[in-house]
């Protein structure tokens, strides 16, 4: 018979693992993914070895944690505003503004370049695409894995851009090249191939 936690175990367990993945989130982009350590992590976090194996397997794993908790709320974010645009353009304006706003975020681009960017975009990526672009979602995978990867290689671009040289795009641009970019995606949803 498996015993189950009481509430208030239950919620310090949540809080632990988002303890660590805070901690993770800052390890990550100090350090870099392969540098990281274990240790540093729960340490940052306030916690043991111990706390840490008990939430995740390794450093993949928080990894992945991270991107994991980005992607959802990140869904949460724009699937209601998505839903409320009354047409293609306005999809189009969601999307990019979208795309754009996490571009603002110097923390969030390092642990995207970071080097499991390729693994990370096979594993989660082509499941957010799918989210952002409904009419993905029943597209087969070689599909959605090449809108994916030219989504992807348009963000990595602008973020480079604006983490090694911040004035170099302004706001504007940015966001008219995330719209071209969108509804190119957008376009992709709607052709048979």
């Amino acid at each position: 018979m498996q015993l189950r936690k009481s509430p208030r175990k239950q919620e310090r367990a949540l809080n632990t693992r988002s303890e660590l993945i805070a901690a993770a989130r800052e390890i990550f982009t100090r350090d870099g993914f392969e540098s990281a350590r274990i240790e540093d992590i729960a340490a940052k976090a306030g916690k043991t070895r111990g706390a840490f194996y008990a939430n995740f397997t390794d450093k993949e794993d928080v990894f992945f944690g991270i991107f994991e908790e980005d992607m959802t709320r990140d869904q949460e974010k724009i699937i209601a505003a998505l839903s409320a645009a009354s047409d293609q353009e306005q999809k189009i304006d969601t999307m990019a503004r979208h795309l754009s706003d996490l571009l603002d975020d110097p923390q969030r681009i390092l642990l995207s370049l970071d080097e499991l960017y390729s693994e990370m975009c096979v594993r989660c990526s082509m499941t957010k695409i799918s989210s952002l672009l409904p009419d993905l979602t029943d597209a087969d995978i070689p599909k959605r894995r090449r809108v994916t990867t030219e989504v992807g290689a348009a963000i990595d671009g602008i973020a480079l851009n604006l983490l090694f040289n911040p004035g170099s795009i302004s706001s504007e641009r940015r966001t008219q090249l995330l719209r071209i970019v969108s509804r190119e995606a957008l376009r992709a949803t709607e052709q048979d191939e």
